[in-house]
């Protein structure tokens, strides 16, 4: 190949990435910026209902934690560590995403709290932004939980047991995760790499239970985000199943009669009855001659 062959290719190669870039941009601006804006005009300010109760729940903690007896009821009502029962770090989740975390400034998480609770109510409706950010916290705090009880080793898997002591609380997590689901089912590849990517050079940078748990929220996402829109297949797919398993005909077959087995099977089955045929109605004179030919005899 010539040398102006080569550079002919080279100018059609970056001329589709080129084109390929911007397509993809500007669906991702649309997808983040132009649709959420549209419909937050159509329903007003009660599209951000869940994003501003967040960002107040928020701010109303970290202003009762500033004193010693608010600190404490706090810590009760949202506190959540791995060496809690099971069922009491269940129950003080859905209160810890309100609790601010200890290592993190306030405000810039209360910024990222409010775009990603915006973003998501705006896409998703309210329901499934609080199924959302809820699914991916309590998967990470359910992992952390398995990460120190198998404790150190585990090909890095484990985590010293002093970890469960460490309070595990903040909307971190349930951000991280309502940007991963968005980014993946709206194919917004520059917000997953942000989000993703700022997640997994966190945990390399700073090895601690938060970057655990935001990998795993990252995760778990993913999957939730790979699952969006096939609902009804899975249902569909799942009942069948269920259907072959409790005997039940599988769909589109039929049937079978089985065969009798055992000592049905080789004994004689019973003679059919024959019906005697049936006598023909006699008119009265036929009954008329009958009668005289039997007199005569006599």
């Amino acid at each position: 190949m010539t040398t102006e062959g080569r550079v002919d290719r080279c100018r059609v190669l970056l001329a589709r990435a080129a084109r390929f870039t911007g397509r993809t941009l500007r669906g991702e601006w649309h997808a983040i910026v132009v649709e959420p804006v549209r419909r937050l005009a159509r329903r007003g300010l009660s599209g951000l209902l869940l994003a501003s109760v967040a960002a107040f729940g928020v701010i109303f903690f970290h202003a009762i934690a500033q004193h010693p007896l608010g600190a404490v009821w706090v810590t009760r009502l949202g506190g959540v560590r791995a060496d809690l029962p099971l069922w009491l770090s269940l129950l003080r989740t859905p209160v810890s995403l309100y609790v601010p975390a200890l290592d993190l400034p306030v405000w810039a998480g209360i910024t990222q709290l409010f775009l990603a609770f915006a973003w998501a109510e705006l896409a998703l409706g309210r329901a499934r932004t609080l199924a959302i950010s809820y699914a991916t916290t309590v998967a990470g705090t359910l992992t952390a939980r398995m990460m120190i009880a198998a404790g150190p080793g585990w090909c890095g898997f484990g985590l010293p047991h002093a970890y469960g002591q460490v309070l595990d609380t903040g909307p971190s997590a349930a951000v991280v995760g309502l940007f991963t689901y968005l980014s993946v089912i709206k194919r917004a590849p520059v917000v997953f790499t942000l989000t993703g990517g700022s997640m997994v050079w966190e945990s390399v940078a700073v090895p601690n239970l938060a970057g655990r748990e935001h990998l795993i929220a990252v995760g778990s996402a993913i999957v939730l985000g790979l699952l969006h829109g096939h609902g009804a297949r899975l249902r569909a797919r799942l009942g069948s199943l269920l259907l072959v398993r409790k005997g039940g005909p599988e769909p589109g077959g039929t049937t079978a009669t089985p065969s009798p087995t055992g000592p049905e099977a080789t004994a004689p089955a019973p003679p059919r009855a024959v019906p005697a045929p049936a006598t023909a109605e006699r008119s009265p004179a036929e009954r008329a001659t009958d009668t005289a030919m039997t007199s005569l005899e006599c």
